[in-house]
């Protein structure tokens, strides 16, 4: 009240807790305090076996927490150890590649160990050199073809975005709605391309880089033109190689016979394909594959998706380059291959869904799938099926698709 009375305006009573602390005698520094300082002295002590017990808590508590600091600390220095280790087999690799395999590239791909190099990861470094040197470039396309590809893209593009009736000759039997309804599309795909990492958002410094191979490849190739999912394999080459190369190496790989089928839709090669799948996959995992017929889960269902983009979709990125390492080398059937690998990963998760669960499983993969678990499956994977190979056992499945077509016209259709 005389404070009121003085300043003119009502006090502000204490809070509890500093009323309690005007109590307290001593204030604990610590938690060390509440278990090992004797009580204030006009608190009753402790008891002895009270005391002591406190003692062994706090002792059994520093225990504990040490422990944990040594145990975080050795995690720590094994993590740095792997991690150089990691560095350093990168570096020697680097080494190797660079100074052994490359210049001698004829005579040093197809050995034993360049084979057993490369199933390891290619380094970053080096994978596009590696990568344009496996894919080959049996089109024969120079920088000179794709700096006109590009001049008759953008041509294409003004003559749309301005309404102009010009026609390319290469496009003849093409309609404008066609081409105009492939320019959106690519339009629309690119920004859904990685959109985690932004490279490819407008805006973004592969953007451009991006729209003008795609567009490219539909006046190079106006008979396939853009299909989706060409986004996303144009895009792991702008990461790995420059323009231009990019673009050479992703007309002759899409140019190979697994790609063009599936870039093509053709059915019937397709269902080749899935056919020739099934036949390895009842061969290394028979329980599995009985389980999926029987609740009617076809492979093109998770197939398509990751052989349209080369699993640069469907797995984590760093994990989708291993695949594309070693797909470099071995070809198609390594795709396939793949495909049994993480179907065997998963085997005892899958035979436990049912469709829905299964099908929705495989086309959206865990985000966090380790690249060695996913190799060390993939590497007991079979690719013999009663003495015959992946080749033999697609052309023989070719062979009868063939006859069963001329001998019956209705098939056809």
């Amino acid at each position: 009240m005389e404070y009121e009375d003085k300043a003119g305006r009502p006090s502000r009573p204490p809070s509890p807790k500093q009323s309690v602390r005007k109590n307290l005698d001593f204030e604990p520094l610590s938690t060390t305090a509440l278990i090992l300082e004797d009580r204030p002295a006009n608190l009753p002590a402790k008891p002895a076996e009270e005391a002591q017990k406190h003692r062994q808590q706090y002792e059994e508590m520093v225990l504990q927490a040490k422990k944990r600091e040594l145990k975080e600390a050795q995690r720590r220095r094994k993590q740095l150890e792997e991690r150089c280790k990691v560095e350093e087999s990168i570096g020697n690799a680097v080494l190797t590649w660079n100074n052994e395999i490359l210049p001698n590239w004829e005579t040093m791909w197809c050995s034993k160990k360049v084979r057993d190099l490369w199933w390891q990861g290619i380094p970053p470094s080096v994978r596009g050199k590696v990568w344009s040197l496996a894919i080959g470039n049996e089109l024969n396309i120079t920088h000179e073809l794709f700096d006109i590809c590009i001049a008759r893209a953008k041509e294409r593009w003004r003559s749309l975005s301005t309404g102009g009736s010009e026609v390319e000759n290469e496009d003849a039997g093409f309609s404008a709605a066609d081409r105009e309804a492939s320019l959106e599309l690519i339009k629309l795909d690119i920004s859904r391309t990685f959109p985690n990492l932004c490279f490819f958002q407008q805006g973004g410094p592969y953007h451009d880089m991006l729209h003008s191979i795609l567009g490219a490849y539909t006046c190079y190739r106006p008979d396939v033109g853009y299909v989706q999912g060409m986004s996303f394999i144009a895009a792991v080459l702008i990461l790995n190689l420059d323009t231009a190369d990019a673009f050479i190496a992703f007309s002759n790989l899409l140019n190979k016979p697994c790609q063009m089928a599936f870039f093509r839709v053709d059915h019937g090669l397709m269902l080749t394909y899935f056919a020739a799948f099934e036949v390895f996959f009842e061969e290394n995992l028979p329980k599995l594959f009985a389980h999926f017929k029987k609740n009617n889960l076809t492979a093109d269902i998770y197939l398509i998706d990751w052989i349209f983009t080369l699993y640069s979709k469907s797995l984590p990125l760093d994990l989708a380059c291993r695949i594309w390492d070693v797909f470099c080398r071995d070809g198609e059937e390594f795709l396939f291959r793949t495909a049994l690998g993480i179907l065997k990963l998963f085997e005892d998760i899958l035979t436990r869904m049912d469709f829905i669960h299964s099908a929705q499983f495989l086309t959206r993969l865990p985000e966090d799938l380790p690249a060695d678990e996913v190799f060390a499956a993939i590497s007991t994977v079979q690719m013999q099926s009663r003495n015959k190979k992946w080749a033999q056992v697609l052309s023989a499945l070719q062979k009868d698709s063939r006859e069963m077509e001329k001998g019956s016209p209705s098939l056809r259709h």
